[in-house]
């Protein structure tokens, strides 16, 4: 069911990607104050957008998943959280790199854009222990989907009061309502934004049919070890 248009979603991804690219390296001008190094924003605020949209589309699926009960569901909630914790150590890596070419620094702790998002991403590193130290599937799904239900709804709260903040280093790109770039560079980063975010949706779908493919599989191994009705058990009785 997963794997169901995957190749088209790939093909359409992979073209996004080459065209973002493009975009950036030959469409885009050169930042008048960073230069070169500028372009990275191309690549680094897209995927921390991405990755905060999934951890809150993660708690979506973990509100379906306690509504209905439904595995599915948690598996989806796991997955989306699962992609944006990889998605938002290349942001801290895009960032660190970016930071330190333009402010001769790999971190600034008191910049409260960058420390925000380290704690949102902190706090998603914990969902791994938090979810498998508990033994039992059903408590652990649920367990887990209060987690990132609580989490998700963090985030966005969590934005609002950094954009309320006085930033002391961070720029602030869409702080207009132009957005504060020119043509050229808007439409870059729209570019570059719609490829990651169609990079996440493929990476998310084929995780998903990857799992789906690997539970038909230990079911099968199950239905085939099982003892057929009326044969003896496989287990061999006991020598009084």
């Amino acid at each position: 069911m997963y794997g169901k248009g995957l190749r088209n979603l790939s093909i359409a991804t992979v073209a996004a990607l080459a065209v973002s690219l493009s975009l950036v390296f030959f469409y885009a001008p050169l930042d008048a104050d960073q230069g070169f190094v500028q372009k990275i924003f191309y690549l680094h605020v897209p995927l921390s957008i991405v990755a905060l949209a999934g951890f809150v589309i993660g708690g979506v699926f973990a509100i379906l998943h306690l509504r209905s009960g439904e595995a599915r569901w948690d598996a989806h909630s796991y997955v989306s959280i699962h992609l944006s914790v990889i998605f938002g150590v290349a942001v801290l890596i895009t960032g660190s790199i970016w930071a330190k070419a333009s402010w001769g620094h790999w971190w600034v702790w008191d910049e409260p854009t960058l420390v925000s998002f380290l704690i949102v991403f902190l706090m998603y590193a914990t969902y791994y222990p938090f979810r498998y130290a508990i033994e039992d599937r059903d408590r652990q799904a649920r367990y887990a989907s209060v987690f990132a239900i609580a989490a998700g709804a963090f985030v966005p709260l969590n934005f609002i009061a950094v954009r309320l903040a006085q930033s002391l280093v961070h720029p602030r790109v869409f702080a207009t309502a132009d957005g504060g770039l020119p043509g050229s560079m808007m439409l870059t980063f729209l570019a570059s934004l719609l490829a990651i975010g169609l990079l996440w949706v493929t990476l998310v779908r084929f995780e998903l049919t990857a799992k789906s493919a690997s539970g038909q599989l230990k079911r099968l191994r199950r239905a085939l070890d099982a003892p057929a009705p009326g044969d003896a058990s496989r287990i061999a009785p006991e020598v009084g």
